[in-house]
């Protein structure tokens, strides 16, 4: 009776060691828009498209088909969805008993003055005292469980589930990001091919200017110095040209090393790329990022994550309930092992531990699992507020673009008939050389404008599809 009050206390302290801090601060998302700048609420959404539905192009299809089957970033996403897989089963094999076979020898030697000392006059067999040094053999099963009293277990394998969930998201994500880089570097491709028949054409243009230059000097129409500035001109294009041939080689290798193969020629439609248009595009509300983007599922993911890592944090302030049980043979001597019943032997303990004293380090980790979801968090907070701008400048982009590309259209018709104009007049000589090639040079320049123009249009369309969460599927 007189150690009531002493258990009392010590009970009172237990408990009390086991509280939980509770996580205090609240943080919330940020409301997202009902809709996209300049859009209507139709939930129509281009992200819903399968990419080849989007691109209307055979060897662009050829190309991304080739890709998503040997491009070695997608593989080792596919290895880190393995990775998470396995986090589950080891999650899930925590919930269950562990039960191992055992096989024991040891020697022990008991104290004279102590319990087990004292009984060495005590017979184990028949004429056979217990000895001083003691054999011990045993051989049997080992079993231990830990009850999930308080969900501990149970929030950790969730939180490997939904990390499982989120590599997979990421995998979709690789796969998003993949599309996207074959098309650009298409497009970019295509756009070479683009600048490259314009420089043909202007070379050509040249050299008849240079011919015509030439027959003017000799008729004492020109001078030497127009002929040199012809010539000059003319050099500088075939420079330009095999510039431009260099990047049609960086160009094919980035492709090539996309697809996961050695650099070889990459076959590419021969329309023309001003001829071409982006598909149309349908953005429907930004709400839909939210289950069409894979980096904020993933994102989303990670957050449920972190909150089963807290909870699972939290519990081990509780006490831990374990329960040990044995089952087997044991004997002072391996030929007395296979003695029964005399040498069965089991064992059953339970047990209850919480902490008392030193819980800094179960602190620490409540402390860390807090910070990480308030981490997980803001990264959600900031894959959404990422999704919707790169949507938003996307969109617009487009239509600033679609503008300026009809005002860029004009003036190369301009320029291109004023190449004809000057040349007309400088036979006659109502024009200089220096007109002429002013004349040339700007209709140069201005058409190559129009091709990078044209190329930036197509790309900000696979760059805005991509935005809205298409390609994955």
């Amino acid at each position: 009776m007189k150690n009531i009050p002493i258990i009392i206390l010590f009970t009172m302290l237990w408990f009390a060691s086991c509280k939980p801090v509770e996580v205090l601060r609240t943080d919330t998302l940020l409301p997202m828009p009902d809709t996209f700048a300049s859009t209507t609420a139709d939930t129509t959404n281009s992200a819903t498209l399968n990419w080849r539905e989007y691109f209307n192009d055979p060897f662009l299809e050829g190309l991304i088909d080739t890709a998503l089957a040997n491009n070695l970033d997608l593989k080792i996403a596919l290895q880190r969805i393995e990775a998470a897989k396995s986090g589950i089963l080891a999650a899930n094999g925590a919930l269950l008993p562990t039960v191992e076979a055992a096989g024991t020898t040891s020697l022990r030697k008991f104290g004279l003055y102590t319990m087990d000392g004292g009984n060495i006059t005590t017979e184990m067999i028949d004429g056979k005292l217990i000895p001083i040094n003691l054999p011990d053999f045993f051989v049997g099963l080992q079993s231990s469980w830990e009850i999930d009293a308080w969900g501990k277990l149970k929030n950790r394998r969730q939180a490997a589930a939904n990390r499982f969930l989120a590599s997979v998201e990421g995998r979709n994500f690789v796969q998003t990001t993949i599309v996207a880089e074959i098309a650009a570097a298409y497009y970019d491709l295509l756009s070479l091919d683009a600048s490259l028949r314009i420089v043909d054409e202007n070379i050509g243009i040249q050299q008849n200017a240079l011919e015509l230059v030439r027959v003017q000097k000799e008729a004492g129409m020109a001078n030497e110095l127009a002929v040199e500035q012809f010539e000059a001109q003319l050099l500088g294009l075939r420079g330009q040209r095999i510039e431009m041939e260099q990047l049609i080689v960086e160009n094919e290798s980035i492709i090539n090393y996309l697809c996961g193969r050695y650099p070889q020629p990459v076959q590419r439609s021969s329309l023309d790329l001003l001829e071409m248009s982006p598909p149309s595009l349908v953005a429907g509300v930004p709400a839909q990022l939210l289950r069409n983007r894979p980096d904020i599922r993933a994102a989303e993911l990670e957050l449920a994550a972190s909150k089963a890592d807290l909870n699972a944090a939290r519990a081990l302030f509780y006490p831990t309930v374990e329960i040990n049980g044995l089952l087997g043979l044991q004997a002072f001597r391996p030929d007395l092992l296979v003695t029964k019943p005399a040498s069965f032997a089991y064992g059953l303990l339970g047990g209850l531990a919480a902490p008392l004293i030193n819980k800094r380090a179960i602190q620490a980790e409540f402390n860390a699992a807090d910070a990480y979801q308030l981490e997980a968090l803001y990264a959600y907070q900031q894959a959404i507020l990422g999704g919707y701008v790169e949507v938003h400048n996307g969109l617009a982009g487009l239509r600033n673009l679609q503008r300026s590309l009809d005002l860029k259209r004009s003036e190369a018709e301009v320029f291109t008939r004023s190449i004809s104009t000057s040349n007309d007049l400088f036979r006659t000589s109502r024009a200089t050389y220096l007109e002429v090639l002013f004349a040339q040079q700007n209709a140069l320049s201005t058409r190559l404008e129009l091709v990078e123009m044209k190329q930036r249009e197509l790309m900000m369309g696979v760059g805005v599809y991509r935005a809205l969460g298409g390609g994955w599927r």
